[in-house]
């Protein structure tokens, strides 16, 4: 994907997305799940692996490297695992009105890489991990086409794993760091011993 392409790409938004229902499949043997093991293959909210790798490798950057790509998606797959849904937040002082967050997206994530498997299928006689990146980029587009939104969405609640995927990297500190080309270290506590030095250059971008 082209950096022009790219930032079109990030401009959409997710409001609506269908779920497919897969029925009929033994645990483990919908597209996409052959990295699956045990009791995870047949959890209602495990993400098919190969094809959540295969979406990073089309909406993460090109200049990652494939090493750096992969621990993306790792850390991405364990901050949905972690997400606790449905938490009580803090609330204004002198209110007494109680929010909640956001409700578990793993469901619909996992429905949505599903979609693109069977997609893949019915068009291509492929799953989505194995078709060429320009047909997968093409698949991606086609299940966000129409959908008008600006800017990134919150990874928080984001209606799309391609836009959560994308949101969760983007807002991370090595994506800052990667974009000005030195080690600003976000969200990281440098101490005030170095308050006032410049951050070093990154070896290589």
């Amino acid at each position: 994907m082209s950096d022009s392409d790219r930032r079109s790409f990030l401009k959409r938004s997710v409001t609506a997305v269908s779920a497919m229902a897969v029925t009929g499949c033994a645990p483990g043997s919908e597209p996409g799940t052959r990295d699956l093991e045990g009791s995870d293959a047949s959890t209602s909210t495990a993400l098919p692996p190969t094809t959540l790798d295969a979406v990073g490798e089309v909406v993460l950057p090109a200049e990652l490297p494939a090493q750096e790509r992969q621990q993306v998606v790792s850390g991405f797959r364990a901050w949905l695992a972690d997400f606790r849904p449905v938490v009580e937040q803090n609330h204004g002082y002198g209110t007494s009105e109680i929010d909640y967050g956001p409700p578990d997206p793993a469901p619909a994530y996992r429905a949505q890489l599903l979609a693109l498997d069977l997609e893949a299928e019915r068009r291509h006689g492929s799953d989505f991990a194995s078709l060429p990146a320009e047909a997968r980029e093409a698949l991606l587009r086609r299940s966000l086409d129409g959908v008008a939104g600006d800017g990134m969405p919150d990874p928080l609640t984001a209606e799309h794993v391609a836009l959560a995927l994308m949101a969760r990297y983007y807002d991370s500190s090595a994506a800052l760091d990667r974009c000005y080309g030195v080690g600003i270290a976000r969200y990281s506590c440098r101490g005030l011993s170095g308050l006032t030095d410049r951050p070093s250059p990154l070896e290589s971008v």
